[in-house]
């Protein structure tokens, strides 16, 4: 070892900044190892790719590549060696030496100004200097290196403090190797036992399983006799299945990596192997599970992707790769021209990511449509285990309203047990029909005993049964599929087809209807002021004596609920109540009120009218006990 040391001071800025990274930016402080890996393999990667233009390190670079990680706990050091491109001295200054290169003041104000340890944390990955997050459990920091196809090596150290060393260094093998002099355990300071062997293979099962190159570690293994015999074992699987062509991987490892992601036992729907290459690059491996999980609905559901930086793990559940709606998607997305230190709120506002994620939901949103047209049964499942879920995508993305729409399916009264999709429901359609109908409910049964349904039901109209809570609220936000206006048989005027001659008829009918209810109705209107709006006669009625209508822009009674319960104020929206003019109970208070019959009679009347429409479409009573009450005694009048 040559004795010239030669010793740099860090400018004082840059002490600054380094103080933040080793005790302030990282709040996992477990991601040094990960940095180390993830700059050894880079090493690795660089040897092999000079080779091509060296023939001078072709030797080296068909060697045994590999990192290994070297422990000896009587010294509390923990060492990452490769055999990669190595180092000469400058490149120590440049490289590993980047923050006493370039302090930047500018750089240091973002840092003290960002208001978490996220923002922070980004900026410092941005900086390039992941490097130095192994002062945050180390005390010493040595590397040793040799630059291949030279015959010089070098060697740094430092404290992290206020200065580095660089001296030559002799009889060293080509590579890096990095020796971090570790500090005591400390639990409350979130300092782990780095030298304990377990510890280790946590950390490279979490964050560099997928490194191309094996990262081994020396351990004590004992030989049929007892004997302790010193040998390695390999931590990663080296099985990066994203990084591979599709034509190369198996379904039985698919399937494998998929359960191993996703924590599901049984095989996933559909995979989804995609590579994009240009100027972002990136590989994406998805899986579209085959079951929903536990707790797809519940408020700590996270997003089933996780990130990549050329086989590095960086983060679960990256939110800006996927959106709410496709949280149900796992898999994986592997860019190559992001730091390892990038932030959520970094990935969030980054364009390049932005459009990953665009053409990711794309790909999920095709891979679905496919299932629709070439396997219906698989389809039928994949959309009962997250049709609720895809639905919330017609409120979130309206980017891919279209596409959505193509893939909903609905039960309707065409079928008592399949369900349709829009596209079918419109190859269906009456001739001369343009609106799609559909009606909202809590079950199927209620939905087909409502009184909306009867005229729809006679005149041979297919209404969609929508009983989801989210169909309540997607519904106001699709204006129409493929042209077709969607409308709510509980809203509005309803007007079906009329042939000429029956068009004729019903306005004679209906102009004479409207003339014998013409006191009728605004007494009614005027009773009832409490609970409705308006009192009118109804063409969508068959059998039924009253039903419960909206405006067509009225907010719905379970939509009104569903605000409510979740803490927003709503005002009351009064409703319409439709009457059947052909009914006999109908006529008979027609009857009764142009006779002058008793007054409070026919106004309890009126109450239990409305009161049995507000029952028949699934709706609260304004006060129970007194149409119970008025019910039985009306009842005991009749007997």
């Amino acid at each position: 070892m040559s004795s010239a040391v030669e010793t740099l001071e860090f400018q004082a800025e840059t002490r600054q900044l380094l103080r933040l990274v080793i005790h302030s930016i990282y709040s996992n402080k477990d991601i040094f190892l990960r940095e180390l890996i993830s700059n050894a393999s880079d090493a690795l990667d660089k040897l092999r790719l000079a080779s091509l233009t060296d023939a001078g390190l072709t030797e080296n670079a068909n060697a045994d590549l590999h990192i290994v990680l070297e422990v000896d706990k009587d010294a509390r050091t923990l060492t990452v060696r490769d055999n990669g491109i190595g180092m000469t001295r400058d490149d120590l200054v440049e490289l590993i030496g980047t923050i006493a290169k370039s302090g930047t003041a500018g750089l240091l104000e973002r840092i003290k100004e960002s208001k978490d340890a996220a923002t922070a944390e980004s900026l410092i990955g941005q900086f390039g200097v992941g490097f130095y997050s192994a002062f945050m459990v180390a005390d010493t920091v040595t590397v040793r290196t040799r630059r291949a196809g030279t015959d010089s090596g070098t060697q740094w150290q430092s404290d992290g403090e206020g200065s580095y060393t660089i001296q030559a260094a002799d009889d060293l093998p080509v590579g890096t190797s990095v020796t971090l002099h570790l500090k005591p355990a400390d639990s409350e300071d979130g300092l782990a036992d780095y030298l304990s062997e377990s510890k280790i293979r946590q950390i490279v099962k979490r964050y560099s399983d997928f490194i191309r190159w094996p990262i081994r570690m020396a351990t004590e293994q004992t030989d049929a006799e007892g004997d302790a015999d010193s040998g390695f074992d390999t931590l990663n699987s080296m099985k990066a299945l994203w990084a591979r062509s599709r034509s190369e991987v198996s379904e039985d490892e698919y399937n494998e990596f998929y359960q191993q992601i996703s924590h599901d036992w049984l095989p996933p729907a559909e995979t989804i192997h995609m590579r994009a290459e240009g100027t972002f690059e990136y590989e994406a491996l998805l899986f579209i599970p085959g079951q929903a999980p536990f707790d797809l609905y519940s408020r700590e559901s996270k997003s089933g992707v996780q990130l990549y930086v050329k086989r590095v793990f960086i983060m679960d559940d990256c939110e800006a790769l996927m959106p709410n709606y496709l949280r149900f998607v796992k898999g994986v997305v592997d860019a190559h021209d992001l730091s390892l230190n990038v932030s959520r709120e970094i990935l969030q506002h980054d364009r390049q990511i932005q459009g990953v994620r665009r053409r990711l939901v794309k790909k999920v949103l095709a891979a679905i449509k496919d299932m629709q047209s070439k396997d219906t049964e698989r389809y039928t499942k994949v959309w009962a285990q997250f049709g609720r879920a895809l639905k919330e995508g017609l409120i979130e993305d309206a980017d891919n309203t279209d596409a959505l729409l193509e893939l909903v399916s609905a039960a309707s009264t065409h079928d008592p047990e399949k369900t349709t999709t829009l596209r079918e429901y419109v190859e269906r359609m009456k001739d001369g029909q343009d609106i799609i109908y559909y009606l909202t409910g809590e079950t199927r049964a209620m939905v087909e005993n409502s009184p909306h349904m009867e005229a729809f039901a006679a005149k041979g109209y297919e209404v969609l049964i929508l009983t989801d809570p989210i169909d309540e609220v997607w519904v106001d936000q699709v204006a129409a599929f493929d042209g077709h206006r969607l409308q709510s048989i509980a809203k509005g005027q309803v007007d079906l087809d009329e042939s000429a001659d029956d068009e004729k008829e019903a306005d004679a009918d209906k102009a004479q209807r409207e003339q014998d209810f013409a006191s009728l109705l605004p007494w009614l209107a005027t009773t009832l002021s409490d609970h409705v709006k308006q009192v009118r006669l109804s063409s969508r009625l068959t059998t039924s004596a009253a039903c419960i209508v909206g405006d067509a822009h009225d907010v719905t009674p379970t939509l009104e609920k569903m605000y409510r319960a979740m803490g927003q104020q709503m005002p009351t929206v009064k409703r319409i109540l439709e009457l059947n003019p052909t009914h006999p109970l109908i006529t008979a208070l027609r009857t009764a009120y142009g006779a002058g019959t008793d007054g409070p009679a026919l106004t309890e009347i009126a109450e239990l009218i409305y009161g049995s429409a507000l029952l028949a479409e699934g709706g609260d009573l304004p006060d129970p006990a007194r149409f119970t009450r008025l019910l039985t005694d009306h009842l005991a009048r009749t007997l």
